[in-house]
């Protein structure tokens, strides 16, 4: 089930001309991102120099210089390594997270799930991006790891749990795992290894989605000065240079790249996201 389900995905991104591009530019993107970023001494990067503050693009900086007369190219590539880190950091997080406790909560049932919903429900009572903004707020020196924890605790393995939980209720309905219960298997071996499997054209799909969501709230977090701490490149402090009428007009290149890029990222995971999507379901695919 498992390798068909790999099988099922990949036909469906191969069919859809827009999910297989938007995969190639994204998988091109990243690699280059960090690639690139291996080669950058950021400690040069971040060096302040005021002769070539907010010079507009030329062959020695093709993207310009910031107000600090840091070369803006540079800083575009490591915003985008950190802030593809911390999103893709948040979502594995959540997507483990989310998967043990609603494959948990969906199979074992009774006591367990009553608790586990509980926990959920009372999650789901506070608007967990403002307790975000409002604990970056209390804490006087914060590092990214801070900002990480705080993202996969109160945001980002929520939504998965649920749908986990419901996809595993569906299958512990079928006639295999009824079978396996009656051989005595013993059911975390079921719901692991019998399972799980079944749930891994869902599980990509919702994966996909809440990797272009988590690069939103990063962004726009780190936009509103509540996000990644200051002295650490992001492509959502890049798009705030933007919140100056100045810069806005005048200064294009300090801001309009690293939009264009989260644009980009976000269009092409949306893309294999809705190709996925259509995956998981049989009554939606195009093949």
């Amino acid at each position: 089930m498992e390798t068909n389900a790999w099988k099922v995905m990949w036909r469906e991104i191969r069919h859809d001309k827009l999910a297989l591009l938007g995969l190639i530019l994204f998988v091109v993107t990243v690699v280059t991102v960090y690639t690139w970023a291996l080669t950058i001494d950021q400690s040069a990067a971040a060096i302040v120099n005021v002769r070539n503050m907010n010079q507009p693009p030329s062959r020695t900086h093709p993207l310009g210089t910031d107000p600090g007369g840091r070369d803006v190219l540079e800083q575009l590539v490591l915003s985008a390594r950190n802030s593809f880190n911390i999103t893709f950091i948040m979502t594995i997080a959540g997507a483990i997270i989310g998967i043990l406790v609603g494959l948990l909560s969906g199979f074992f049932g009774g006591h367990l799930d009553n608790v586990l919903m509980r926990i959920l429900d009372f999650y789901a009572m506070f608007p967990a991006l403002m307790l975000i903004i409002v604990f970056i707020s209390m804490i006087p020196s914060y590092s990214v790891v801070t900002f990480a924890v705080l993202m996969i605790v109160l945001w980002s393995w929520q939504g998965t749990a649920r749908l986990i939980r419901i996809k595993t209720l569906q299958q512990g309905a079928l006639d295999y795992v009824s079978a396996s219960k009656t051989m005595g298997t013993h059911p975390l071996v079921i719901s692991f290894r019998e399972v799980l499997p079944n749930l891994v054209s869902i599980i990509t799909s919702n994966f996909t989605l809440n990797l272009a969501m988590n690069m939103g709230v990063e962004t726009g977090l780190t936009f509103l000065g509540f996000g990644l701490p200051f002295a650490t490149p992001s492509l959502g402090r890049l798009i705030a240079y933007a919140q100056m009428p100045a810069n806005m007009t005048n200064r294009p290149w300090l801001w309009l790249p690293a939009a264009l890029l989260i644009f980009l990222m976000m269009l092409c995971v949306n893309f294999v996201g809705q190709a996925l999507n259509r995956a998981a379901d049989a009554k939606k695919r195009m093949v």
